[in-house]
């Protein structure tokens, strides 16, 4: 269609959804067009109407008079007084519509608007920095938003770094079952009974926490899937002999079993020597004071799948060191003995999962690369675009939530035996032990564990999900970088791509990140360095922590099967156990009651699904069009997932896309 100079256009401004966005400033705006002309200046006011409140698109009608000579629209220019009581200003984008020549041009804007600071955006506002027009502008928003965003490290050797009391109020408020947490266990199975009302359901942990499979189970498809391995060689360190473990092997040799990968074992040592809680009173009785003991063993166990095709525990050690007052649990051992063993490994795995899995290589080590990032990348910049949508919430959730919880007296110090300074001194040894190339991709992280065949280890649900999404999320990341970057001289003189990567892998003492694994230490150098970063970073943000933190309350949310609390000493011998002595070892019903209300809430997914952005900071046509093939491969996935849990033994919904948020929001 011929384009005409002369026409009527529709600014649409939207102002943000942010406490304090709206303004009673008075606005003004000019138009520049792709010929270097431009309008005089416009008010942007609709007479008798609040323009610019908090959530809300103003439309306003600029007549043809006001706009000749004007072609394609390049450039606006848009500004505000501080005039009013309310002037400061967040717009999220400005859309002009050309409705009789059918043109339309998107202006993402995503800023704080100062008062009397003329803004210059070009259409779509997605630049490397140095082809940006307009550099002393980018220059002073990135330095503005690196003093809104200062790398703090809160005590040495942790990661840089909603409100859940509410919420927990309310849940208690709804439940009739708070009146059952009181007074002591009569019966492990009566635990089953208390949960009879629509909001605590009864977790699938209940009906299986016994049995082998289950436990197993809880191994590869739960919320700590990361730390089996392929056991190539059985360690010294583990006394299990062949003539132990006979009649367990149904037939196999042991050399067999590791020869055709057969046997996996996983290996707490890093829980060796980390704090626990000190021993709390309980009561007084005939005399003499009663005292809670806490322990956190650092247990090895040995995994086989069966002539079935099933994954079973065959050994638990409790301890690293094998001892005559360490013995090696066995399926073969009285049933109550063995399933004590199985009950303080599981409480020594929840440890790793909380302080690591969860809360220390998702929540924390994402917070520090989220400041990073708004550190060194411009808004205007295509890779803050890219990732913005995958920030969203966590600085939030980890103040808020994360400060209650691990907060001295607060949940953890209630419910966990390490308490909070257990989980800080687990956070100081793991976080160092992550790279980016390992723990950070999930490809080298399975081969890794000897675990990249499909064929080996089958039932591994987790991974076989998971890489799906990651390969579909590599894709998105590839094709959206090589939009940007057409050769390496773009990569090399992006200062702020170079200066993001300094800052990812400078040591936290020194006021960085401190990733380790990084290609070339952080020197990006082709758009496969780039990739990898960005792909680490979003499947993260995503999928990792959808894997962690979702199961929770189906394995939390049944005490005696995955007990973060679990009270005494761990057993020495291979005695018979009765049940009264599993009783004594299970949380208080009170404690209980706080892993159930928290695991319940940490379970409930409030926020859009993968791929569904909250906030659509990409403009650019061709990289929508990227978006919408990362959507539809999603899509795909999601069905293949859906296939897959119809045949399985016990469902694995959590890396299904529709369940999976962008972002770390709870």
């Amino acid at each position: 269609m011929e384009h005409k100079e002369l026409r009527d256009l529709y600014i649409n401004v939207s102002t943000g959804d942010k406490k304090y966005a709206g303004t009673d400033a008075s606005v003004k705006i000019i138009l520049h067009d792709n010929q270097g002309r431009c309008t005089k200046d416009i008010v942007l006011d609709n007479f008798f109407r609040n323009d610019f409140e908090r959530g809300r698109m103003d439309v306003f009608h600029i007549r043809k008079k006001k706009l000749a000579p004007l072609g394609k629209i390049d450039k606006i220019e848009i500004w505000r007084d501080d005039a009013g009581l309310l002037s400061d200003w967040y717009v999220d984008r400005i859309v002009i519509e050309d409705r009789e020549n059918i043109q339309v041009y998107e202006f993402p804007i995503f800023r704080w608007i100062k008062a009397k600071l003329r803004y210059k955006i070009k259409h779509l506002d997605t630049s490397l920095p140095q082809l940006d027009e307009h550099l002393d502008q980018r220059k002073m928003e990135l330095e503005d938003k690196r003093k809104q965003y200062e790398i703090c490290q809160k005590e040495k050797g942790l990661p840089v770094q909603w409100d859940i009391v509410s919420t927990k109020a309310d849940l208690l408020t709804k439940s009739k079952i708070v009146k059952f947490f009181s007074g002591p266990w009569d019966q492990v199975e009566d635990v089953k009974n208390l949960y009879s009302d629509c909001v605590f359901h009864l977790p699938r942990g209940a009906d299986g926490w016994k049995d082998d499979l289950y436990f197993a189970n809880q191994r590869i498809a739960s919320v700590n899937s990361g730390v089996i391995e392929l056991c190539t060689a059985i360690p010294e360190k583990l006394a299990v002999t062949e003539e132990m473990l006979k009649p367990i092997l149904e037939g196999n040799s042991l050399q067999y079993l590791l020869d055709n990968k057969r046997l996996f074992i996983i290996d707490f040592e890093i829980l060796e020597g980390i704090h626990t809680k000190p021993d709390q009173f309980v009561r007084k009785e005939k005399n003499q004071n009663v005292y809670d003991h806490f322990n956190v063993c650092a247990p090895i166990a040995l995994f086989m799948v069966d002539n079935n095709q099933q994954l079973r525990p065959i050994a638990i050690q409790l301890y690293q060191q094998p001892s005559s007052k360490n013995p090696v649990f066995l399926p073969s051992d009285h049933p109550n003995t063995w399933l004590l063993a199985k009950m303080w490994f599981n409480n020594a795995d929840s440890t790793y999962h909380q302080a690591l899995a969860h809360l220390g290589y998702t929540h924390l080590l994402m917070e520090g690369v989220t400041v990073a990032t708004h550190r060194n990348l411009s808004g205007s910049h295509p890779l803050f675009k890219l990732l913005a949508p995958h920030f969203l919430y966590i600085i939030a959730i980890n103040a808020r939530g994360i400060v209650k919880l691990l907060a001295p007296g607060g949940w953890v110090d209630a419910v966990m035996n390490c308490g909070s300074r257990g989980v800080f001194d687990l956070i100081k040894k793991g976080i160092d032990k992550w790279r980016l190339d390992k723990e950070g991709c999930l490809p080298d992280d399975l081969k890794s564990r000897g675990l990249d065949d499909p064929n080996v280890l089958p039932g591994y649900h987790f991974r076989d999900d998971a890489l799906l999404l990651y390969n579909a999320i590599q894709k998105y990341a590839s094709e959206y970088v090589n939009l940007y970057y057409d050769g390496g001289d773009k990569i090399a003189d992006d200062w702020e791509l170079q200066g993001w990567g300094r800052e990812l892998v400078m040591e936290r003492e020194s006021g960085g990140v401190g990733l380790k694994g990084l290609p070339h230490n952080g020197t990006f150098r082709t758009q496969d360095d780039i990739v990898k970063v960005v792909t680490c970073v979003i499947y993260t943000c995503s999928v990792v922590h959808a894997a962690t933190n979702f199961p929770q309350y189906e394995e939390y949310g049944f005490p005696p099967n995955y007990p973060a609390t679990f009270k005494g000493t761990p057993p020495t011998t291979k005695d018979h156990v009765d049940e009264k002595q599993i009783l004594s070892c299970l949380p208080s019903k009170e404690n209980s009651l706080d892993v159930m209300v928290v695991t319940k809430v940490l379970s409930a997914k409030g926020t859009n699904s993968l791929g569904d952005f909250e906030l659509m900071y990409i403009a650019d046509p061709n990289a929508k069009r990227v978006v919408e093939a990362f959507r539809a491969d999603l899509k795909k996935i999601s069905g293949i997932i859906k296939e897959r849990n119809i045949t399985r033994r016990i469902p694995y919904i959590y890396l299904d896309p529709e369940i999976i948020p962008n972002s770390i929001s709870i």
